[in-house]
C-alpha cells in the first residue's frame, strides 16, 4: 500500500485538504463520483496482482496473505460495478487481466491452484462477475478464451448437475457448500451457495430470457424457503446440515446473501414485468434487509460486528449488500423510494469515517460512529466504493434492460430475447450541472499523490 514517507509532501497535500478525509455530498453525482475516484484509487494500491512475481486476479492468500480466493472475485465484480457508474476505464485492463487470469483450462473459474479448495459459492461469485462483464458490454476475454457469459454459462452448468447437490433428505437438490467430498463443509448446505446459483440463473434468465435459466431460479428460492433457509418474514439463515437431514437451521444472518436473494428476486420481478409472486418477494426482502442490516440507516453486520468479531471475510459483506440494493433499484425501480435514501444515508456515513492512513482518507469497516476504526484494507475500501456507487445510476442499459448481451455465448442452453425494459430513479442530483462538493483540496491532492508515494 502507497505511503506518504515524505514531510514536505505531507505538508501540501493537508494545506490542499487531501489529509482532511472525504468530503461528499450525496445529493450530488458529480460529488459523490469524484470521492468514489479517489476510495477506488486507494482500493487498488491493496491490490498486489499487477506487481511483479505476483499471481494476477486476487489479493495474497493465507499463510502469506489474509484473503481467500473468493475475494479476488468480489473485487473485480466491484470495480465492474464503479466502471458503470462512473464511465471510469482507466482499470479496464487491470479487470481484465483479473478476470481472465483465473478462469482456468475450462473456462469455470476452477483454476488449478485453487480446485481442490474451492467451493460452491467461491465459484459462483467469479462467475457473477463474468456475468456483470457481459451485462455491461466490457470487453470479452479474447485470446481464445469463450466469452464472458459462456464462462457463466458452464459455471451455471457444472453447479446443476446431480454430483454437486444433496441426494436424499429434506435438503434433496440443495447446493452443497463444497465441491469435492474431502474437503470441510460437504455435508453443509450453505445459503450463500444456493443462492449465488439463484443470482447467477436469475440474471441468465434476464439476459437470455431462456426457460431452464427461469425454472431453475424459481425452484431454487422455492427450496431455499422448503429448507428454512428463507424464513416467512425473509429472514435469509446461514444454512443446515446433511447429516441431520437438514433439519436443524444455523440462523446466523450475513448481509450479502440477503442482498444477492433481493438482486435475484428483482432480476426476476423485471423479467417476468412484475409478477405478483416475485414482487412479494421483493418487497418483503426489501423490507427485512432494511431492518436487519441498517440500524439507523447505516449499514451494520450484526453476527460479527457487535461483538467485533468480523473476519477478514466478513469484511467484504457490506460492499457485496451496497451492491445488491442499488442493483434491485435498477431492475426494479418502485423500490427506490424504500431503498434509496438508506443507500444515501449509509453511503454518507461510510465517507465520514474516512480519515485514516498516511493520505489521510482510508476507510474503516465500523461506519455507525462516524468515527475511523483503524481496520484498514481492500474490502473497507470496497465497502465503501459500493456504498457510493449504489446511489449514482448505472451508465449501461444492459445492466437493466435484459438486452446487453456482447455475444450469444456458446452455452448448453439456446437463448431468445425477452427483455423487461425499465429506467433507473435512483441518481442523485440527475440534472446537469450538478454542484462538485468535493473538496477541490483533495483533488488537487490526488493528482499529486502519484509523484509523492513511495
Amino acid at each position: 500500500m502507497a505511503r506518504i514517507t515524505n514531510p514536505l509532501a505531507r505538508v501540501l497535500l493537508a494545506a490542499h485538504g487531501a489529509l482532511a478525509g472525504l468530503t461528499v455530498d450525496v445529493e450530488d453525482a458529480d460529488s459523490v463520483r469524484a470521492a468514489a475516484a479517489l476510495v477506488a484509487e486507494d482500493l487498488m494500491t491493496f491490490y498486489p496482482g499487477n506487481k511483479s512475481g505476483m499471481i494476477p486476479g486476487i489479493f495474497e492468500a493465507p499463510p502469506d496473505g489474509d484473503y481467500y480466493w473468493w475475494t479476488g472475485g468480489a473485487l473485480w465484480g466491484t470495480m465492474l460495478n464503479y466502471r458503470n457508474h462512473t464511465g471510469e476505464t482507466k482499470y479496464d485492463e487491470t479487470i481484465s487481466q483479473g478476470l481472465v487470469w483465473q478462469i482456468g483450462p475450462n473456462a469455470d473459474y476452477l483454476p488449478p491452484n485453487w480446485t481442490m479448495t474451492v467451493g460452491n459459492d467461491d465459484q459462483g461469485i467469479w462467475a457473477l462477475s463474468a456475468l456483470a462483464a457481459e451485462e455491461i458490454r466490457f470487453q470479452e476475454p479474447g485470446q481464445d478464451n469463450p466469452s464472458w457469459l459462456t464462462i457463466a454459462k458452464n459455471v451455471f452448468d457444472e453447479q446443476s448437475v446431480d454430483e454437486r447437490r444433496v441426494d436424499d433428505g429434506k435438503c434433496e437438490g440443495a447446493l452443497r457448500w463444497q465441491i469435492f467430498p474431502a474437503n470441510n463443509g460437504y455435508n453443509y448446505v450453505n445459503s450463500a451457495s444456493n443462492i449465488g446459483y439463484f443470482n447467477l440463473a436469475a440474471r441468465l434468465t434476464h439476459l437470455t430470457g431462456n426457460k431452464t435459466y427461469e425454472d431453475a431460479a424459481g425452484d431454487t428460492f422455492e427450496l431455499l424457503e422448503d429448507i428454512g433457509l428463507v424464513s416467512d418474514k425473509y429472514d435469509v439463515y446461514d444454512g443446515a446440515e446433511v447429516s441431520d437431514g437438514c433439519k436443524s437451521v444455523n440462523k446466523v444472518q450475513f448481509s450479502y446473501t440477503a442482498a444477492m436473494l433481493l438482486q435475484g428476486a428483482a432480476y426476476m420481478y423485471n423479467y417476468t414485468g412484475g409478477d405478483d409472486d416475485w414482487k412479494e418477494r421483493v418487497d418483503g426482502l426489501v423490507s427485512r434487509t432494511l431492518e436487519v442490516f441498517f440500524p439507523n440507516g447505516v449499514a451494520f453486520e450484526p453476527a460479527c460486528e457487535l461483538n467485533g468479531k468480523c473476519n477478514s471475510d466478513m469484511h467484504f459483506f457490506k460492499a457485496l449488500l451496497h451492491r445488491g440494493l442499488g442493483s434491485t433499484i435498477e431492475v426494479a425501480p418502485y423500490t427506490s423510494a424504500k431503498i434509496l435514501p438508506v443507500l444515501k444515508s449509509s453511503a454518507k456515513s461510510a465517507a465520514a469515517q474516512c480519515t485514516g492512513g498516511d493520505n489521510g482518507r482510508l476507510c474503516g469497516f465500523e461506519w455507525t460512529s462516524g468515527k475511523f476504526d483503524n481496520q484498514t484494507g481492500p474490502a473497507q475500501q470496497m465497502g465503501v466504493l459500493e456504498a457510493l456507487v449504489s446511489v449514482l445510476p448505472a451508465q449501461s442499459a444492459a445492466a437493466v434492460s435484459g438486452s446487453g448481451s456482447n455475444s450469444t455465448g456458446s452455452g448448453s442452453s439456446n437463448e431468445s430475447g425477452n427483455a423487461q425494459d425499465s429506467t433507473s430513479t435512483n441518481a442523485p442530483g440527475g440534472n446537469a450541472g450538478a454542484r462538485a462538493a468535493v473538496n477541490l483540496g483533495a483533488v488537487v491532492g490526488s493528482l499529486l499523490l502519484g509523484s509523492l508515494f513511495i
